[in-house]
């Protein structure tokens, strides 16, 4: 048994696929290949891969639906290839939980760097006890964040947030009562400079608090601070 981390990649362009295989193989990945949405989603539930790298467009079952299929059975990261350039399209993937996109043409090493930050948040917390030990656990108020489980609730209640989003709200719980720019956001997150452009974490942010609206959380609990970031405040 390999223990490589897994990725699935599900992409209808044989060549692509097969460029990235051979590519993300060298580097010490697990890869396994679907070529339609429907059976990548079938895939996906059967066998919980590391990562899912998931085109957009895809025959059947396109990459939106795929997402939407998924959503209450996945919870490890996804990244998303497109060849589209609208920003709705970017923003659609990730409301619907996407981690992060690569724009077509995929340049391999811009791919595996995204993939290796993805799972590098992932597996960045130590190993504790929790019976003995009360390290990774952050609070703010009734929200509090588990880095070691990767586990967060509001007031008891579990929230079920998306690989970005318990990162994205880790640091806003760490950073409780500062404001946390954009740039702090991608550097830290995401692990790439923020562009001035991006809006990506808009809408991870926004999921947040749709999210934690839904638990009992007032929705001035975290803020937009205009031309500065976010601000996660209980007082």
């Amino acid at each position: 048994m390999s223990d490589r981390p897994t990725i699935l990649l599900v992409e209808d362009d044989d060549e692509l696929a097969a460029l990235l295989q051979e590519y993300l193989s060298r580097h010490d990945f697990e890869i396994v290949h679907e070529r339609t949405g429907d059976g990548g989603a079938r895939r996906v539930v059967a066998t919980a891969p590391d990562l899912v790298v998931l085109d957009l467009f895809l025959p059947g079952m396109n990459g939106l639906d795929v997402l939407r299929t998924i959503c209450g059975d996945y919870r490890g990261p996804i990244l998303m290839l497109t060849a589209s350039q609208s920003d709705a399209d970017h923003v659609a993937g990730l409301e619907l939980g996407a981690d992060d996109f690569v724009t077509k043409p995929v340049d391999p090493r811009v791919l595996l760097a995204r993939i290796r930050t993805l799972l590098r948040r992932i597996d960045k917390a130590p190993s504790v006890d929790r019976e003995s030990d009360e390290e990774g656990i952050h609070r703010c108020g009734p929200l509090e964040v588990d880095t070691v489980t990767r586990e967060s609730t509001y007031d008891g209640t579990p929230l079920t947030l998306t690989t970005m989003e318990f990162d994205v709200l880790c640091l806003l719980v760490q950073e409780a009562g500062r404001v946390v720019t954009r740039d702090d956001l991608y550097e830290r997150v995401a692990g790439i400079p923020y562009d001035g452009l991006d809006r990506g974490m808009d809408v991870h942010v926004s999921r947040i608090r749709r999210k934690l609206r839904a638990v009992g959380c007032e929705d001035n609990r975290l803020k937009a601070i205009r031309g500065a970031g976010y601000l996660l405040a209980f007082r």
